[in-house]
């Protein structure tokens, strides 16, 4: 690209300093010394400040109390949740249930419902190519609405 870098003196605290800036397009007219001079670029402080939300108004005690009280309803609701299914496991262990016996039996349910999706989207493809409805293919082969 034909252009050249323009560039912008500044004067700040330290004297002057020069800015390099956006070049300029061929062809265009370069406006009149002075004109069209970016800002300076400043380290701002703030930078590593907290995010100040415009939602949460600051000083507020009630807020922050009723934050804690709900916090303390939610911890001992999950406790008690916690004893819940802490219990239910000790009662299927009692039953002579093992938790890989288990894990195998989830295992295979999500295996089942996964081949059972395939059928119905297979079924429901087959209705739309031969322009009937999915009730209609369930019921050439033999299959209620519920399987």
């Amino acid at each position: 690209m034909d252009s050249e870098e323009r560039s912008v003196a500044v004067s700040g605290d330290s004297g002057q300093t020069n800015v390099n800036t956006t070049p300029w397009r061929k062809g265009s007219s370069r406006p009149t010394k002075g004109l069209f001079r970016r800002t300076p670029v400043r380290i701002s402080r703030n930078l590593n400040t907290g995010f100040k939300s415009p939602l949460l108004s600051p000083g507020t005690p009630r807020s922050s109390r009723v934050d804690q009280v709900s916090l303390r309803e939610d911890i001992e609701e999950l406790k008690g949740r916690r004893e819940e299914l802490s219990t239910q496991i000790a009662l299927l262990e009692a039953e002579g249930y093992s938790v890989e016996e288990l894990d195998q039996h989830i295992d295979q349910l999500h295996e089942y419902n996964d081949i059972k999706d395939v059928g119905q989207m297979l079924l429901g493809r087959l209705a739309t190519i031969r322009g009937v409805t999915t009730k209609d293919v369930y019921g050439e082969f033999g299959l209620e609405l519920e399987d």
